[in-house]
């Protein structure tokens, strides 16, 4: 799912992605903002999985172990989704530049690219160990090993003399995303066999529910805890110079919990074992390079291609707003503790948005809602770029005012509202035109295609901040601050460098006129895809 708010980069958290097998309606299926397909079906059909989840209700019991199992799995899957969401806080209060936010956001990269490596997955396996074994236990045990690396070495890479290691910090995080892509892609897959045929509907929910609480762990729960004064103003009575945890202990206590649960999953979970008297989901079997061919066919086919060059196409109006201002806020000295803790109350507002909205998307025509929300996140946009105006002058030296905080959580809700409102009408239609016979890997493809499309753009943004920000060097005559060198020459020299432009609010601006531009020509030709017949969308074998 697409996710976007104040508090880390754009796709610091994403909704999972399908996996390549075919799908029922109840199948646990999976940035945007992970993290999509799985809330698209519920959302498609959601009184016939109310239905009958109220019908299997008493069986749940017998499988309850396997959902508990199956929601733990998700949990542990989100920890280094936080923990990467996080980082970005962290290196922004060290004041690296804006190239390096660009260059971490790679991290958040994996799960809109599994796809590519997902046939592989399903297909390559020790029979005798487990299909999904064969993936999750050595993927996890490389999660925990990782994490008790990272836990002795991660601070000297953010407090090394020439500044945090970016490069060093992006390629571990990055291998983290990874496994955790491909930890996502087996627990998916294992969940339609855990589960019987009646109570396989059980999987979205463990797989939303989980992955929520995990990333919430490993990033809401870890910044306030490891912040010295959230700690010392509302948990401790003797104040102290560091938070209750720190990154190195939060590190190590998660990879040694991988470890053993690893283990313990390695050890007494049969993969292959069945319940008395309830039917399994029978997966399809697919080779690798029959999945690859069908992902071909699909993208050849001229509906399909368009609506991915759409797709690709138009978060470029929203990049700056959803990948810079969350850290802009920070520079200004907001406490990303605080916009960290600004997520809790958008909590049910996050789940009962997807219900209301799903009523407008329900009808032939979905991308109505996607067509009419967008100018109005633009609009957000705009305003995001006032509220870190407004930002610095509102500071006190006790740090900001209650009124404050109060705008900034009314705007992220009223950004939340125009996300979710595309969101849903984009997965909704997804679900509409994707062909049943694939519709698991059709679904994968186009969901794929939209967390990409969220993705790049916020790396350029990012990347672009820096080149598009001027700066002067006042008090030391002839010096400049066109480089992190001239910038130290300025300094030593008695000056200091001032910002005349950031290059913030030129992309704002800029962002915003792109976008207006994309909903007038571009928006249109989206909406116009709903015109086209089913058999357009159908994929032939012979293609």
């Amino acid at each position: 799912m697409e996710h976007s708010d104040l508090t880390t980069h754009k796709n610091g958290r994403q909704r999972k992605l399908v996996t390549m097998r075919g799908m029922d309606r109840g199948e646990s299926s999976s940035s945007e903002p992970d993290v999509e397909g799985d809330e698209a079906e519920d959302l498609i059909s959601g009184s016939d999985s109310e239905n009958r989840r109220h019908r299997v209700q008493p069986g749940i019991r017998g499988e309850m172990g396997n959902v508990l199992l199956l929601l733990f799995l998700y949990v542990l899957q989100g920890i280094p989704l936080g923990l990467a969401g996080s980082i970005p806080l962290i290196l922004q209060s060290k004041n690296v530049s804006y190239r390096d936010q660009a260059f971490f956001s790679f991290v958040f990269w994996p799960f809109s690219l599994k796809l590519l490596w997902a046939p592989l997955v399903d297909a390559l396996y020790f029979s005798r160990f487990g299909r999904r074994k064969s993936w999750l236990v050595p993927t996890q045990y490389l999660l925990g090993l990782f994490m008790i690396y990272l836990s002795m070495s991660v601070n000297s890479m953010l407090q090394s003399e020439g500044g945090p290691k970016v490069v060093t910090l992006t390629a571990v995080f990055f291998m983290l995303a990874f496994l955790a892509a491909t930890q996502d892609i087996a627990v998916d897959g294992w969940a339609l066999t855990m589960l019987s045929r009646e109570n396989v509907g059980y999987a979205s929910t463990c797989n939303s529910v989980g992955q929520t609480a995990g990333y919430f762990l490993g990033n809401v729960l870890f910044l306030a805890l490891e912040s010295a004064d959230f700690c010392n103003k509302y948990l401790r009575v003797v104040p102290k110079d560091t938070g209750i945890v720190t990154l190195p202990d939060f590190l190590f206590f998660w990879g040694m919990v991988f470890l053993v649960s690893t283990t313990l999953v390695a050890l007494i979970k049969s993969e292959n074992e069945h319940t008395k008297g309830k039917r399994r989901v029978q997966e399809e079997t697919q080779g690798v390079m029959e999945t690859y061919k069908l992902l071909f066919s699909i993208i050849k086919m001229p509906t399909v291609f368009t609506f991915c060059g759409l797709l690709l196409t138009a978060k470029v109006g929203f990049s700056a707003a959803d990948a810079v201002t969350g850290l802009k806020l920070v520079e200004a000295g907001v406490p990303k503790e605080q916009l960290a803790l600004l997520a809790v109350p958008m909590v049910p507002l996050q789940i009962l948005l997807p219900v209301i909205i799903s009523k407008y998307t329900a009808g032939p025509r979905p991308l109505d809602v996607f067509y009419k929300a967008f100018p109005f996140r633009l609009l957000i946009g705009l305003e995001y770029a006032l509220l870190v105006w407004w930002t610095p002058s509102v500071k006190q030296e006790g740090g900001f005012p209650v009124y404050y905080f109060t705008i900034v959580l009314i705007s992220y809700a009223l950004h939340q509202v125009a996300l979710y409102s595309m969101y849903v009408a984009c997965m909704a239609f997804h679900a509409k035109v994707s062909d049943p016979i694939i519709g698991g890997t059709y679904m994968t493809l186009l969901n794929t295609v939209t967390n990409l499309g969220g993705n790049w753009p916020s790396t350029v943004a990012l990347w672009l901040v820096d080149p598009l920000t001027s700066k002067e060097c006042q008090g030391a005559v002839g010096q400049s601050c066109g480089s992190a060198e001239e910038s130290g020459l300025c300094v030593k020299e008695g000056g200091a460098c001032v910002t005349t432009l950031d290059g913030y609010y030129v992309e704002s601006v800029v962002c915003v006129v792109i976008g207006l531009a994309w909903w007038v020509w571009l928006g249109k030709k989206m909406r116009r895809l709903q015109d086209q017949s089913p058999a357009a969308w159908r994929c032939r074998a012979d293609q």
